[in-house]
């Protein structure tokens, strides 16, 4: 009986014991949990579409097309949220403003899940959606400006512009505004040890993730944009992942710089090529192709409309015409001037496009010239060259001048009204006075031979 008491005893503090650690288990997995979390259980997700569009490379009109195209879908299936994939080491700052607007004035929530880089512009981007979720490893910051070389800008206006873009969007969601300019300003000073952020002049702000999330620059840690999007109270039932279509995809290998290079000294010279040296008509086509799929990267890509193709058509046409009009190079100026402004404003950066186009012309020319001296005898310019001669060997008898006639004497048989018939030295030939008239059986003299013209003028008596 006392064995079954102790037994009874034993068991019964184990279970209180066991009852009084439960809460204590409670308060060590809420300590150990990540901060900023919010515990949300299964039935309080909101449930709709959640659509995911990836920013994983450079910043220019191309990307804001293919994100206004993701945004608009997003409208139509009536997405709950928008999560923006940020991988990217930054781009044009006006493409970058017009993203950033578009992000924050969306009526659908945003959020950017950072999974690589969000460096420059990219870092604009983020800060201007709603929430910032970072992968364990990525970063944000380093947003100085930096010319088409990658020279850092020194233009004081153009640094205070941006400036004041990176601390209004970081003031959008009370994320410290210090921060956002250290990010962009070389000289500015930030000392915030309470956010581990300590910033020397000359030093630019780039943020781990873990410093992100300890400075308030981002919200949340996770391995995946999906758990991102539960940590944010969404279903991840209905995601829809905006992906770049094929011709998207084709144009930007095409807008490459070295590529977009290489298709105009393609076109260059296979157009005009086959303008000189017609017959092959290779060149031509290949010429044509390669300018249709310049136009069609850069169209498709949101640089160029239909009037810059417009232009350049216009161009082309009138350097043709130039080859057969005489119009004393006036239409050959006017066509190259049409010709590269078709081509520069097709663009996305004006100064690439000169220089590709530079590079491109050279190329060409010497491909041009070689091609030209070796076809030499199918140029176009053998058209405008008399080259038939007229020989005996293909049959051309030249006429006989019979100069061994002047001086000689004879008469007229035929009235000379200027020209007509004489004997001259016994011989019958065909004359020709000075201008005035010889009667019939008149004495003549021969006074010049010209070729098969003889001319004659009358004795008088």
């Amino acid at each position: 009986m006392k064995r079954f008491r102790k037994i009874a005893l034993a068991s019964f503090a184990a279970i209180l014991l066991l009852l009084l650690m439960i809460p204590l288990t409670a308060d060590v997995n809420a300590d150990i949990a990540p901060p900023n979390s919010t515990a949300v259980s299964a039935g309080e997700l909101k449930k709709g579409p959640v659509f995911i569009i990836p920013v994983d490379q450079e910043i220019e009109r191309g990307l804001q097309k293919f994100l206004e195209r993701g945004f608009q879908e997003a409208t139509n299936y009536g997405a709950v949220l928008i999560v923006l994939e940020i991988d990217t080491p930054g781009g044009l700052v006006d493409s970058a403003e017009q993203i950033g607007t578009m992000v924050r004035d969306s009526g659908i929530p945003t959020a950017a899940y950072i999974k690589g880089d969000a460096a420059s512009a990219g870092s604009y981007i983020a800060l201007n959606a709603g929430k910032i979720i970072m992968k364990p490893g990525s970063m944000i910051g380093s947003a100085s400006l930096v010319d088409m070389n990658g020279q850092s800008v020194d233009d004081a206006k153009m640094i205070s512009y941006w400036k004041a873009k990176m601390v209004g969007a970081a003031a959008l969601n009370g994320r410290d505004p210090d921060i956002a300019a250290g990010m962009m300003d070389i000289n500015a000073i930030v000392d915030k040890p309470e956010l581990g952020i300590s910033k020397t002049k000359g030093e630019i702000i780039a943020l781990t993730s873990d410093e992100a999330l300890k400075a308030g620059y981002a919200d949340q840690i996770t391995e995946t944009p999906e758990a991102a999007i539960t940590w944010l109270g969404y279903s991840t039932d209905d995601i829809f992942r905006v992906e770049h279509t094929g011709a998207e995809k084709m144009s930007q290998f095409l807008t490459n710089p070295i590529i977009m290079t290489i298709l105009l000294f393609i076109g260059i010279a296979g157009v005009v090529i086959e303008m000189l040296v017609p017959g092959f008509g290779a060149p031509g086509i290949i010429g044509t192709l390669a300018f249709a799929l310049y136009f069609f990267g850069n169209y498709v890509a949101g640089f160029a409309g239909a009037e810059t193709l417009l232009l350049f058509i216009v161009g082309l046409v009138m350097l043709v015409l130039e080859l057969f009009v005489p119009s004393f190079g006036i239409l050959g100026l006017l066509g190259s001037v049409c010709l590269v402004a078709g081509v520069v404003r097709a663009a996305f950066s004006y100064t690439h496009a000169l220089f590709s186009l530079g590079i491109a012309f050279a190329a060409a020319a010497v491909v041009i010239i070689i091609v030209a001296v070796v076809f030499k005898e199918r140029g176009i310019w053998n058209r405008f060259i008399l080259k038939d001669s007229l020989t005996k060997e293909q049959g051309f008898v030249p006429v006989e001048e019979k100069r061994n006639l002047i001086g000689g004497t004879g008469i007229s048989i035929t009235p000379l009204r200027p020209s007509g018939t004489a004997i001259v030295g016994g011989e019958r030939i065909d004359v020709v006075t000075e201008g005035g008239f010889i009667d019939i059986n008149s004495a003549i003299s021969v006074i010049k031979v010209e070729g098969g013209r003889i001319v004659v003028k009358e004795i008088k008596a």
